[in-house]
């Protein structure tokens, strides 16, 4: 059960056993196996980076993505929670909301343009800090996925299947 090679990798000796893994795999998966997978996947990438249609719909969606996640953390968080402390804080009754609201705003417009513009520009630091927040946090929990890692997959599914005969058995 061995597997070609390609040129400039060498295969080394060591296998992982059942004995070395946390898995239960029956059969050892041999070094020069996994070599060939990864040379083989290392070479279709730097062959598919090169076609235009791809470089296109990677960029189309790395700016998706990116759009996605801004709207996400500055659209929608913020406004949700702008809205939502407040009903917390008044017991879920919106005439309480309402009623707590209407002095300060009231408040807001009597005042000096000096105070109405700290209070701006209070706002806007504390939307800024709530999108950024959500933001760190949206681009861990949700990391990009290139249409090439994608092409690159269902690439290899098929080699593994011409591989077959070739491949160890997998559980």
């Amino acid at each position: 059960m061995t597997v070609e090679t390609p040129e400039g990798v060498s295969p080394a000796p060591a296998s992982i056993t059942p004995s070395q893994t946390k898995g239960d795999h029956p059969s050892p998966i041999s070094a020069p196996d996994v070599a060939a997978y990864w040379a083989e996947r290392r070479r279709y990438l730097e062959r598919i980076r090169k076609v235009p249609e791809l470089r296109q719909r990677y960029w189309r969606a790395v700016v998706i993505y990116l759009v996605r996640r801004i709207l996400w953390s500055f659209g929608f968080f913020p406004v949700f929670l702008a809205f939502w402390i407040p009903l917390v804080l008044a017991s879920f009754n919106p005439v309480v909301m309402v009623g707590d609201l209407l002095p300060l705003m009231h408040h807001f417009v009597d005042s000096n343009p000096e105070v109405q513009a700290n209070t701006l520009s209070t706002l806007i630091i504390a939307w800024l800090s709530v999108g950024f927040f959500f933001l760190v946090f949206d681009f861990v929990l949700t990391p990009f996925k290139s249409p090439y890692q994608y092409e690159a997959d269902v690439y290899m599914r098929a080699w593994e299947q011409l591989n077959h005969d070739r491949l160890p058995d997998k559980v």
